[in-house]
């Protein structure tokens, strides 16, 4: 296979993943955007937290709600769990790494906040203890997971919503996951602002 045709191919199981994300995603998107809307609604916030690229996106959601999406609006409350450094390498000093987001959370989280968890695998550590932490804080968690959804799919509470990517590639659930984001961001947009004209 030549390099042009390696590249038209990763394309086309892009597109075909995320197509599939549409078919089967579309009203748990709609549901989860609906729950994060409410959340800020109600004088709430959103903590978000995953690893590596994941963390990427995390914070790419937090700065899209402290900044602005497509629309101007003023800035919503959303921490992304994932930037601070020397909050994160003191607690896996003193602790373990499992715990990096878990004692931000038991810090930061108030109930009736939401947790955007993301995990390509849902195996995570830290992860499935960050979910353990929003439910003793009272908050409910979106996950956004790939393949089985691992542990924390299996963490997840009745209240709770899981946004999976049905794809077994780290780099096609990453991909699904941005553009989940960015559908959780035009529903809150949508939700505060009314729809576009």
């Amino acid at each position: 296979m030549d390099q042009a045709t390696r590249i038209k191919a990763i394309f086309t199981d892009s597109i075909e993943v995320k197509a599939r994300c549409a078919d089967t995603l579309a009203d748990v998107i709609v549901h989860a955007g609906q729950a994060v809307a409410d959340c800020l609604l109600a004088s709430g916030k959103i903590l978000s937290c995953g690893n590596g690229g994941s963390a990427g996106d995390a914070q790419h959601f937090s700065s899209e709600m402290l900044n602005r999406f497509e629309r101007e609006r003023p800035g919503l409350p959303a921490i992304a769990l994932t930037t601070d450094a020397s909050t994160i390498t003191s607690i896996a000093n003193d602790y373990q790494y499992a715990d990096v987001f878990a004692k931000q959370i038991r810090a930061l989280g108030q109930p009736g906040d939401v947790l955007l968890a993301i995990s390509t695998s849902g195996n995570s550590h830290n992860i499935i203890n960050a979910l353990d932490a929003a439910h003793d804080k009272g908050m409910r968690v979106i996950l956004l997971s790939g393949r089985d959804g691992g542990g924390a799919a299996r963490s997840l509470a009745d209240a709770d919503i899981e946004l999976r990517v049905p794809s077994e590639s780290t780099a096609r659930i990453q991909e699904s996951h941005l553009t989940i984001i960015h559908c959780l961001c035009d529903l809150v947009d949508n939700h505060l602002l009314g729809a576009e004209s």
